[in-house]
């Protein structure tokens, strides 16, 4: 039996360590794609390219899943109650919205959650959240709140433990983003997040991903109000 646990160990970890490679090479090859290929092409294909090459970020994890036979219930999807799902996730990102990206602008602090973002017309507003929501979110929830926190939680039999490593891991993937301030701030949105997901009932990786992606859009939004 022992023997037993110790190789279902051993396999949580190499299945970790194997999503954590497949990510950061995928966000390195997102990344180059970007610099060196994206910016060449119209604007059009750009836009679907965007959305497309953003993807496969998550085909490691998703790969491990499959040949795991892991159950898409663990993960925090649910088919039950989507409307309440839905308002959930709009809550959160309302909420999320107020706290980290209003008030700053109240205070003065615009610099802060400036994303140099400056837009003149309703599509590109409407892009942003089409992007942020089925991209962005889609990929970033079901990798970091989806799969590394139900690996994390399986593996160290704790929440806690789970939602703190799970939301570490969040906030070095946007190392190509960011000072260490943004890195760790971006850490504890990823914790804030897990613990919706943990605390609220009903709250599911569907609910994350429509907060996520809400709430990064919002930041534009509030841009274009404020300044």
């Amino acid at each position: 039996m022992v023997k037993m646990k110790l190789k279902e160990r051993k396999k949580i970890i190499t299945q970790i360590v194997i999503a954590i490679i497949g990510v950061t090479v995928g966000l390195l090859g997102v990344n180059a794609f970007n610099r060196y290929v994206l910016i060449s092409i119209p604007l059009v294909w750009r836009m679907l390219l965007m959305i497309v090459t953003y993807l496969p970020i998550a085909s490691v994890p998703f790969c491990i899943a499959i040949i795991d036979k892991d159950k898409w219930l663990d993960y925090g999807f649910s088919k039950e109650k989507i409307v309440c799902q839905v308002l959930i996730g709009l809550g959160i990102a309302l909420c999320m919205s107020f706290v980290f990206t209003v008030i700053p602008h109240l205070a003065g602090k615009s610099d802060w959650v400036n994303n140099q973002h400056q837009y003149q017309y309703m599509w590109q507003f409407l892009y942003d959240f089409i992007y942020y929501i089925f991209t962005i979110a889609l990929v970033e929830e079901f990798v970091f709140r989806g799969f590394f926190y139900t690996k994390l939680k399986t593996l160290f039999g704790s929440s806690t433990s789970a939602i703190i490593s799970s939301s570490i891991l969040f906030g070095l993937f946007h190392f190509l983003g960011g000072n260490v301030t943004q890195l760790i701030a971006t850490g504890i949105i990823g914790a804030i997040l897990c613990l919706c997901r943990v605390k609220i009932k009903n709250c599911t990786l569907l609910s994350l991903i429509i907060a996520h992606g809400v709430y990064d859009a919002l930041i534009t939004v509030w841009l274009n109000v404020f300044t």
